[in-house]
């Protein structure tokens, strides 16, 4: 794929064709090698984003094909997802919970890293009008963003993210319904020339937010509105024009969990080869997201089996059954243990590899503070702060272990 900006003013065209590198040297802690591509800047009113890649032909692959091709991933997170800032509108959401505008230079460097998918979560409802009509502005932005992976040969993962809309409740399913196709008729159709690289993930965690059902595995009702959005999701995309009766689809089971009873009331949708299940596990909780500093050692006996479990369940379940898995979201936040966090990584990543399931880690930008630390590259100089973390995750993903 050849990675191009066209650019308009009025009625003027501009091509830009990018071909500037650089070198980003490290320190002893960090590090990133960044062969980066530079767009140039006009001074042009009403400069509007066209278009930005060429793209190869789909090919017409199941979905348990193309994920063998995926080794591990990354997410670009609080950032096109970022929302409900009081007084931030438009394209200032995207800087609004202290992440910089996402660059090229970023992709690369995560590329360069040895990740080969990335994540782009973007919440739409704060850049839509009372219709559920996308402004062009915010849809030209996260084109230009996921063109930036894309056009580097990544393979690509876009979702809904942080939307306010799709509770699953039985009373909000026809208006959820018809927001949901609303929302991805227009993404399916901007997005449609895209290539098997780019996948379509039709919502993130769908829960009873705000309830005691919001994390805990849902109810039976929960269960049957999400599995209900799912088929509706795929039924919309599979409608649009273009390669979009051919893309690779990812669908989440209630609030993309792991626990027993969401996986076991999913319905699979039957007779497309190119669906694949989206779960999020941050497992064990205690060491992966409770932010309790004591609770910051990981070992095969202490928090093993936890993982152990989760993917003998993946196993059973979904892949010996034909339903291929990514796992969407999983990490574990800082709490100044970056060695156990690492043989934690190997771990899980090692379980994961075992049963053919690639992991993407759900990188918030965030490295300071009393939260959900889970940053992994320093987004303003492209250098990774946990370095043995990042080389730990690479190798037991591209480690001679083969799926079972």
């Amino acid at each position: 794929m050849n990675y191009r900006i066209v650019k308009k003013a009025g009625a003027v065209f501009m091509s830009v064709l990018i071909a500037a590198s650089m070198t980003c040297c490290n320190s002893d802690t960090d590090q990133a090698d960044i062969s980066s591509e530079t767009v140039s800047e006009t001074s042009a009113e009403n400069v509007k984003y066209i278009s930005s890649v060429t793209h190869d032909e789909m090919r017409d692959i199941p979905s348990s094909e193309l994920v063998k091709e995926i080794k591990v991933g990354w997410s670009l997170g609080n950032t096109l997802d970022a929302n409900g800032v009081d007084g931030v509108t438009g394209l200032d959401s995207e800087t609004s919970w202290g992440n910089p505008k996402a660059t090229y230079e970023l992709f690369t460097a995560v590329k360069d890293a040895g990740f080969n998918i990335v994540r782009i979560p973007v919440t739409w409802t704060d850049h839509m009008d009372e219709e559920g009509n996308i402004d062009e502005e915010w849809m030209d932005r996260v084109q230009e963003v996921v063109d930036y992976a894309y056009g580097q040969d990544l393979f690509v993962i876009l979702n809904i993210h942080h939307e306010n809309w799709h509770d699953p409740y039985n009373d909000n399913f026809e208006a959820a319904s018809a927001m949901l196709k609303k929302v991805w008729t227009q993404i399916g159709n901007r997005f449609q020339d895209y290539d098997e690289k780019l996948i379509f993930e039709g919502m993130n965690e769908p829960r009873k937010r705000n309830t005691p059902l919001e994390w805990n595995g849902g109810d039976a009702e929960g269960h049957d509105v999400v599995n209900k959005l799912d088929a509706v999701f795929v039924e919309t995309i599979r409608g649009l024009g273009g390669n979009n009766p051919k893309r690779h689809l990812m669908i989440p089971t209630y609030a993309a969990s792991v626990t027993e009873s969401a996986m076991n009331d999913l319905v699979f949708p039957q007779g497309d080869d190119k669906l694949i299940l989206s779960l999020h596990a941050y497992t064990p909780y205690d060491f992966a997201l409770d932010l309790d500093l004591e609770k910051r050692e990981f070992s095969e006996d202490k928090g093993g089996n936890d993982i152990k479990w989760v993917m003998n369940a993946i196993k059973t379940k979904f892949l010996d059954n034909n339903i291929p898995v990514i796992l969407g979201e999983f990490g574990a936040v800082s709490k100044g243990n970056m060695a156990e966090r690492s043989e934690w990584v190997k771990f899980y990543i090692g379980e994961a590899k075992k049963i053919g399931v690639p992991c993407l880690w759900f990188d918030n930008g965030a490295f300071t503070g009393n939260g959900e630390n889970l940053g992994l590259i320093d987004r303003n100089n492209y250098m990774w702060r946990f370095q043995e973390l990042k080389d730990a995750l690479i190798e037991a993903a591209n480690s001679e272990e083969t799926s079972e």
